[in-house]
C-alpha cells in the first residue's frame, strides 16, 4: 500500500469481504457483497429469494471483473449486445456515471457506481440525520454521511469531473488504500518510476451493471465516455428481471474470450443477509412460534453463520493489512545463521528445475 500522502491508489483484491468492509468504512449500511459462481436462472434467483419466506431481497447492482483486452478499448461498440456510450443530454436523468481518471481506482469506482445509483437509497443531511426515515427492514441502502456529501457535491458535474473528484477525494482514496497489501510498499522502490503494463501482462478491470428508474439496465465502465444501455426490463418485477438483462450482457462479453479463459469474477451488491434473517425471525415470533421450533432454530443458525462469516472477513482483512516482511527477513536471517539456508536453496532450485522440465514436456 502506498503512503497516503503520495496520492496513489493501490490495487485491491476482488473479494466480497474486502469490498463489504470497504463499503461499510464509508458509513454505508444494509448491504454486502456476494460472489456469483454461475449465471443460470436458479443462481440468480438465490439473490432475490435467498431463504424460504423471503422473495424480494434487494439487489442493487453487479460488479464484474475481467481481463482487459486491447481491442476492448477501441472496438467496444462492436461487441455483440452492446450499444454506444451515452453522452450529454442522452444520459438519463439521475443516472450517476463517472469516468475513471486515476489508475487502480476501477474497483472502488465500480462500487460507487452501484451505490450512487441504488434505488430509494437513504441519504444523509449535514449533521448526520437521514433525509428519509425507515429503511424498509434493510431493503433500502443507507448511503452514509461521506458518500451522501460526495454525491450531493458532484451531482451536476460532467463525468470527467466526477472522476477527478473521486481521484482527488482523500476520504475515498484512504479507505480504498486501507485494503491494499501492506508489503506492496516494501517490494517496490519509491525512487524509481512505476513499471507500465506491457502486452505480456494480465491487466484486469472492474465495471458495474445497474438498473435505472427508466426501466433500462446500464453498463457503467469508467474507461468509456458514458454509460451503455444493455437492455430493458419489466419494472413491476424489477430485481428479478434486470439481473437477467445484465446476465445476458455479461455473457455477451464472455463470448469474446477463449473458452479456456477463466480469469473472471462476478459479485452482486445485495441486501445484508442479517436484515432479512432478523425480519423473518421476528415474523415467526410474532405469530407465536417457539424458539426451539425447527424453523426458528434454522434461522438462528443462519444468523450465527453470518456473524461467523463477518468475523472471518475481519480476520482475513487484518491479515491483508499486516506487514509480514519483517517476519520473512528475520526468518531468512535465522536460517542463514543456522547454516540451513544453502541446503534449502539447493532443494528449491532442484524443484524449480524439475517443474520447468515437466512444463516443457507438456
Amino acid at each position: 500500500m502506498m503512503a497516503d500522502s503520495s496520492g496513489d491508489w493501490c490495487t485491491i483484491e476482488s473479494d466480497p469481504g474486502v469490498f463489504t468492509s470497504l463499503i461499510e468504512s464509508f458509513g454505508v449500511k444494509n448491504v454486502e457483497l456476494t460472489e456469483l459462481w454461475s449465471l443460470d436462472d436458479d443462481s440468480l434467483k438465490t439473490l432475490t429469494a435467498p431463504i424460504e419466506g423471503v422473495d424480494n431481497a434487494a439487489v442493487h447492482g453487479l460488479i464484474f471483473l475481467f481481463k482487459w483486452q486491447r481491442q476492448s478499448a477501441s472496438a467496444t461498440a462492436s461487441l455483440e449486445g452492446r450499444g454506444t456510450p451515452l453522452t450529454g443530454d442522452a444520459v438519463p436523468d439521475g443516472l450517476f456515471f463517472a469516468q475513471q481518471t486515476v489508475q487502480n481506482a476501477c474497483a472502488t469506482q465500480a462500487i460507487l457506481s452501484v451505490l450512487f445509483n441504488a434505488r430509494d437509497a437513504i441519504v444523509a443531511q449535514e449533521g448526520g440525520e437521514s433525509k428519509d426515515e425507515g429503511d424498509d427492514n434493510g431493503r433500502r441502502l443507507v448511503l452514509g454521511q461521506t458518500l451522501s456529501n460526495f454525491k450531493d457535491f458532484t451531482c451536476h458535474f460532467p463525468p470527467d469531473l466526477r472522476g477527478e473528484a473521486i481521484g482527488s477525494s482523500d476520504e475515498i482514496r484512504k479507505a480504498h488504500n486501507k485494503f491494499g497489501r501492506s508489503e506492496d510498499a516494501f517490494l517496490s522502490d519509491p525512487t524509481k518510476p512505476k513499471r507500465m503494463a506491457t502486452d505480456d501482462d494480465d491487466v484486469f478491470h472492474f465495471i458495474a451493471y445497474v438498473p435505472h428508474e427508466d426501466g433500462c439496465v446500464y453498463e457503467l465502465d469508467g474507461l468509456q465516455r458514458g454509460p451503455i444501455k444493455v437492455g430493458d426490463f419489466n419494472k413491476d418485477e424489477a430485481d428479478k428481471e434486470w439481473i437477467k438483462v445484465a446476465r445476458d450482457a455479461i455473457q455477451a462479453r464472455l463470448s469474446n474470450y477463449s473458452p479456456t479463459e477463466i480469469k473472471f469474477n462476478l459479485m452482486a451488491i445485495v441486501q445484508d443477509r442479517r436484515t432479512y434473517l432478523n425480519e423473518r425471525l421476528n415474523a415467526l415470533a410474532a405469530i407465536g412460534i417457539e424458539e426451539n421450533d425447527p424453523a426458528m432454530v434454522h434461522i438462528q443458525s443462519e444468523l450465527h453463520a453470518e456473524e461467523e462469516k463477518r468475523a472471518q472477513w475481519a480476520l482475513e482483512n487484518a491479515r491483508r493489512h499486516h506487514n509480514y516482511l519483517p517476519f520473512c527477513v528475520e526468518l531468512l536471517r535465522s536460517l542463514a545463521g543456522s547454516g540451513k539456508m544453502d541446503g534449502l536453496m539447493s532443494k528449491a532450485k532442484t524443484r524449480a528445475d524439475e517443474k520447468r522440465k515437466r512444463q516443457q514436456k507438456s
